[in-house]
């Protein structure tokens, strides 16, 4: 099976609704900016590099209507504030506009190059690995977290393309199921060896040495390497620190800030506290409890192993690593 998160019908960006995955495949036709602004921020489509692509698409729409490109650039950049690839696409597309350059057609090369980026890093991070590893992964950074290939999947995908034998422990990535309903279901549907764990798992396995590697996605990368993704991250880089694991994030350049010096400014979304308090409209917490739903946490570069991204493999020091690398 190939997964086709986001298609562009020429005048509408079709979305697949992730959050119907895994009971139902169904695609949303967006025919506006502010429909797409809806979309990311209500996590039809999510994934920073997928929401990149998105945005720019909206904004691609927004020219074809004759909307205001800046407030349509604008409305989107507030949809979800930790996705630098969020920015950083909305920026190109400003440029471009300024630059009289067709904003579709700016869209359309932005598409084909996430998917030509995340095979690259698919290609560096392979190499990484053994012929035959287990490995575990937390939150979804595949093809549905990107134009169509993905960046921590990517780099699995790769493997198993390569003749590899990978076995997959997915973190269940509460509070949004994320590892649940999109990983797990994404690898299972593409006959990859996935085994679905609750995020208070991942410890156990640790310990019992189940682990050969740990690969993660990104939503924004610091200038010195810290890296913020799905809240739980952390965590498992400290366990995985602890056990002598090797803990790689795998992301495209797009990804990192570089006017962003450490995680300590990397702003962390608060979501809804019924994102806690219930699963699927199903209450299962006392009524009117105190929540906090920071959506990611930020990995401090000393835990990470490597920075697979598709100009090759950083290692530390990061900030000397990224500075050459953005020459």
């Amino acid at each position: 099976m190939h997964v086709e998160p986001i298609r562009w019908r020429g005048d509408a960006l079709e979305l697949l609704d992730q959050r119907l995955l895994p009971r139902e495949v169904r695609y949303v036709a967006l025919h506006d900016a502010h429909e797409v602004a809806n979309a990311i921020r209500d996590m039809m489509v999510r994934g920073a590099p997928a929401i990149g692509v998105s945005a720019a698409f909206g904004v691609a729409l927004a020219a074809q209507r004759g909307d205001d490109v800046d407030a349509a650039a604008a409305e989107l950049r507030k949809s979800r504030p930790t996705a630098v690839n969020l920015m950083w696409a909305l920026d190109r597309m400003l440029r471009a506009r300024d630059a009289g350059r067709d904003l579709t057609a700016e869209a359309e090369a932005m598409f084909r190059e996430d998917v030509e980026s995340c095979k690259r890093i698919g290609r560096f991070g392979a190499a990484l690995l053994g012929n035959s590893v287990t490995v575990l992964t937390h939150c979804n950074a595949g093809a549905l977290a990107t134009a169509g290939y993905g960046t921590a999947l990517g780099v699995i995908r790769a493997a198993v393309e390569g003749g590899k034998r990978v076995a997959v422990f997915a973190d269940e990535t509460r509070p949004y199921l994320q590892g649940a309903r999109l990983t797990a279901w994404e690898l299972h549907e593409e006959g990859i060896d996935v085994t679905l764990i609750t995020d208070s798992m991942s410890g156990h396995f640790f310990q019992q040495g189940k682990f050969d590697a740990v690969i993660v996605g990104a939503d924004r990368i610091a200038a010195n390497g810290d890296a913020a993704n799905k809240i739980g991250t952390y965590t498992v880089a400290v366990l995985a620190n602890a056990h002598g694991v090797p803990f790689y994030v795998a992301a495209p350049l797009s990804t990192i800030d570089v006017h962003c010096p450490t995680g300590a400014q990397i702003p962390i979304e608060e979501r809804s506290a019924l994102e806690v308090t219930s699963i699927n409209n199903v209450s299962i917490a006392p009524e009117g409890i105190s929540v906090r739903h920071p959506a990611f946490d930020v990995t401090p570069s000393r835990l990470i192993t490597a920075i697979i991204t598709d100009r090759g493999v950083l290692r530390a020091p990061y900030e000397e690593a990224i500075r050459e690398v953005f020459r």
